[in-house]
């Protein structure tokens, strides 16, 4: 499942961070900030009507991130 397929108040876990292509700077970036592979997620809020930007939480830090962005990232949600 995409992060950007979490509803809001859901935790998952990180599975993986998807290049688009070599040296891909956004999914860098995304590992830099800290979704790599086990991490723990929560989506805290959604943008109005369902879209941009999710709000993202890692561990204390939240990140507010393009729909798009999110959809880079794998992860398995865990049960309630």
């Amino acid at each position: 499942m995409r992060l950007s397929d979490l509803p809001k108040g859901a935790t998952a876990v990180v599975e993986h961070v998807h290049d688009a292509h070599v040296s891909d700077p956004i999914a860098q970036r995304l590992r830099d900030l800290g979704f790599v592979d086990g991490e723990p997620v929560r989506v805290v809020a959604i943008g109005p009507l369902g879209a941009d930007p999710l709000l993202i939480q890692i561990g204390s830090t939240r990140f507010a991130l393009r729909r798009s962005e999110a959809a880079r990232v794998t992860v398995r949600q865990e049960a309630a």
